[in-house]
């Protein structure tokens, strides 16, 4: 199966920038091919919902984010790595959350129609 491994959160200062990673290996269970998989990135604050962050088309490339982080936040993937990131820029106290990879095939918002998820990674933006 799908594994996915977040990486690169923290405590940062409102105005700063994190980098978060996202390792992928394995294989989906459905035994097709892993570049009909779109990798999105979520996140979930204490007692919210699992949000819409991003998106991108694993081996088409495009990319979707949510108003909220437009010209703040980057989606990209090394495919030669298997790594998908998140550029995060201009942080701000609402952006803190636990921040989610997950991969699905085809292209969606939603989060429970994701069907792999990794752990997690907390991003705490500070005022």
């Amino acid at each position: 199966q799908v594994q996915l491994v977040e990486s690169g959160g923290g405590l940062v200062q409102a105005g700063g920038s994190l980098r978060l990673s996202c390792a992928v290996s394995g294989r989906p269970f459905s035994g097709r091919p892993f570049s009909s998989y779109v990798m999105g990135w979520f996140r979930q604050a204490p007692g919210k919902d699992r949000d819409f962050v991003a998106a991108i088309h694993w081996s088409g490339g495009s990319t979707y984010c949510a108003e909220s982080v437009k010209g703040r936040f980057t989606i990209s993937r090394d495919n030669a790595k298997n790594t998908v990131y998140l550029q995060m820029n201009s942080l701000k106290p609402e952006d803190t959350a636990v921040y989610y990879c997950s991969a699905r095939e085809g292209w969606d918002v939603t989060a429970k129609t994701y069907d792999y998820w990794g752990q997690g990674t907390q991003v705490t933006v500070s005022s």
